[in-house]
């Protein structure tokens, strides 16, 4: 018998499986953080001045982010073909070669965007955030302990702010991105146990939820910190994810 063909796949990707790949629907979760984080150490949010360098770092850790959800596709597509197989790499949606030049792409945007930051620091926390993360991609199927590595790259979101904008993070900061942190090992925690229930799913998006929700973790931290209103801002980021996972799935 002939050998099933593999599944063809243009030299060009298009969007959509671009997107699926990246899990583009949680991005507020990011941009959320690097709001916070900003808030927390005293950034000048509402000038037009303190604005712009907030909003390429929300581009840069965004690139962080979804870089390495492609990373992460690529490490698991063994595992994804047999678990997962409407991940775009195991569907045929989008082939190896494009989906590494994504990666190397969206990590390169991410590095480039912290050069233009107004402290240097940025740079030297992006190039550990994204250590963390490739850490995290090619180790979590084998050390049930990868978990905090994940823990530590959403840490680093917030620390990789702080630093890029003043050379410093100040404990605000620190507390807020280990309350985040924690957050993700309880997330982590409940996402690998979906494999025990039956059908290998909850019956309930739980996970998508637990990381929609997110954002409404940062803002009640603002909202502490600074009232009312940024509590606001943390539920839009939850509607936002939720409404993005609707069209592109975020676990």
């Amino acid at each position: 018998m002939r050998p099933a063909a593999r599944p063809r796949v243009p030299m060009m990707p298009a969007l959509a499986p671009v997107l699926a790949l990246c899990r583009v629907s949680n991005l507020p979760t990011v941009w959320m953080n690097v709001l916070t984080a900003a808030l927390l150490c005293g950034w000048p949010l509402a000038t037009p001045q303190g604005a712009a360098p907030v909003l390429l770092l929300m581009v840069s850790l965004s690139c962080f982010y979804c870089g390495g959800m492609a990373l992460n596709d690529l490490c698991d597509r063994t595992h994804d073909a047999l678990h997962q197989p409407f991940r775009p790499i195991p569907a045929g949606r989008i082939g190896i070669r494009q989906a590494w030049g994504t990666t190397f792409l969206l990590f390169g945007l991410a590095l480039a965007a912290l050069l233009a930051m107004p402290s240097a620091a940025g740079l030297g926390a992006g190039i550990a955030l994204l250590a963390v993360i490739c850490a995290y991609d090619y180790l979590h199927k084998a050390h049930a302990a990868s978990v905090l590595l994940m823990a530590c790259a959403r840490l680093l979101v917030y620390v990789v702010t702080a630093a890029a904008l003043t050379g410093t993070v100040a404990e605000p900061v620190w507390l807020a991105a280990s309350v985040q942190a924690a957050y993700v090992l309880a997330l982590t925690a409940v996402a690998r146990g979906e494999h025990r229930m039956p059908g290998g799913r909850y019956r309930w998006p739980v996970v998508p939820w637990l990381i929609a929700l997110m954002p409404l973790v940062d803002g009640a931290l603002a909202a502490w910190w600074a009232g009312l209103p940024w509590l606001a801002a943390g539920v839009l980021g939850t509607v936002l994810t939720r409404l993005g996972q609707r069209r592109v799935r975020g676990d």
